[in-house]
């Protein structure tokens, strides 16, 4: 059985520096942040009126995968999360599947993040612009410049900001009308689901805490509360804004707007408001698409060193330090996505990826403790039937997709088996 190589210099034991003010502080700055000015308006054509009730069964998901994250790490405080989980709960394969998932998934939440710059910023041309985008962070990444803690914190309050110029301004205008807040008035129960799965793509983040393990001060119990404290501070921010965005455009304005915060304030009667709202929409993206190219080049690295991708993507630069083979590859396959999807098709594949990798850690929760009742099992078979249901509610053409792009995975690794064997 294969395990996760920690490189050339042996295993390193991180600094528990950690606290859970700080574990918090991290789980927002890895949620609140472009998903939410992308997931809305496809989220609305999904839902109509019932993009609320939405939001609350993709809070719900989160909430269970988040809670089974949470206990895998106190369980087995290591870097690499399901990657880790799957592999020692429940097979090789399966931990392989969920990194191939989440490589899949998050590369294409580098395309909806960059497309995401891209509307906002120059909407005429907002593929090129995204193309740009790539290419420019990926440079940064390969130089070896990494975003730092200060940075994050920055761009947070920075979104903060932004999000609450836009809630404060829609309620108080004269454009804004409670009666557009019919919940569920026009919602079927396939377009309520296919929403929440969009949705899901504005928390994907939460886990970053649960990955922490090896840095936070008591983990078994400081990220168990710091979990749901963080998922419930982030549900809030979103209903808000949803709420505000709502009252204003309404669910079927919602749904048409390219940028729908922006319009939001546009449409309350604050035009000169909406550059802001742009540009912060454009810092909140690139930082996460600057975060998300990091994230994936290291698991691609951490998979090519243990041979479930190519070898060759383990290289590290003898001068910046970096996986530039990894980094590269990453960045071309993202500016391909980013110049040919679409917002929605990108956000939809993506949950997709990111759904399944959660699916792996909830059956790794569920394998947990099993003679201690059924009670603590509840939260990983919610989670995971939770996963199944909203990964098969996505577009047809997310699912299709998605669906192939793991098959082809699973190929490989059996094929790889093959060949060793």
């Amino acid at each position: 059985m294969n395990k996760p190589s920690t490189g050339p210099g042996g295993p390193e034991e991180l600094q528990r520096r950690l606290g859970l003010f700080d574990a918090v502080v991290i789980g927002l700055g890895a949620m609140i942040g472009a998903g939410i000015f992308a997931a809305l308006a496809p989220a609305a054509q999904a839902a109509g009126s019932g993009l609320l009730l939405a939001l609350a069964v993709a809070a719900v998901v989160a909430y269970c995968n988040a809670t089974s994250s949470a206990r895998l790490a106190a369980r087995y405080p290591a870097s690499g999360g399901t990657y880790v989980y799957g592999r020692e709960r429940l097979g090789d394969f399966w931990g392989y599947l969920a990194g191939w998932a989440f490589v899949v998934g998050k590369t294409a939440s580098c395309a909806a993040m960059a497309l995401t710059v891209g509307s906002y910023v120059w909407p005429s041309q907002a593929h090129a612009v995204a193309v740009a985008a790539v290419v420019a962070l990926t440079a940064v990444n390969y130089a070896g410049v990494q975003k730092s803690a200060w940075l994050t914190r920055a761009i947070v309050a920075v979104v903060l900001a932004v999000l609450a110029a836009v809630v404060c301004t829609a309620l108080t205008s004269g454009a804004a009308d409670p009666g557009r807040l019919d919940i569920g008035g026009d919602t079927t129960l396939g377009g309520l689901l296919q929403a929440a799965g969009l949705l899901f793509f504005a928390f994907a983040g939460y886990a970053r805490i649960a990955t922490l393990g090896e840095e936070v001060r008591d983990p078994a119990r400081t990220i168990p509360r710091a979990v749901p404290l963080a998922l419930c501070l982030t549900l809030i921010v979103y209903a808000a804004v949803a709420v505000a965005a709502l009252t204003v455009l309404g669910s079927q304005g919602l749904a048409a707007a390219p940028a729908p915060l922006a319009d939001t304030v546009r449409a309350a009667g604050l035009p000169g408001l909406a550059p802001v709202v742009r540009a912060g929409a454009a810092v909140a993206a690139l930082g996460s698409l600057l975060a998300l190219i990091l994230g994936v080049s290291r698991t691609t690295l951490a998979m090519a060193r243990d041979h479930h991708l190519p070898s060759a993507l383990a290289a590290v630069h003898p001068r910046y330090k970096v996986p530039h083979r990894a980094e590269l590859a990453v960045g071309a396959v993202v500016a391909a996505l980013a110049a040919t999807a679409d917002v929605r098709g990108a956000i939809g594949f993506s949950s997709f990826g990111v759904l399944a990798y959660y699916a792996v850690a909830n059956a790794s929760a569920w394998t947990l403790d099993p003679d201690r009742g059924r009670l603590r099992r509840v939260v990983p078979v919610l989670g995971l039937a939770g996963c199944l249901v909203l990964a098969f509610a996505l577009p047809l053409s997310s699912v299709v997709f998605g669906a192939a792009v793991l098959a082809v995975g699973a190929l490989a690794y059996v094929l790889r088996r093959k060949a060793t064997h």
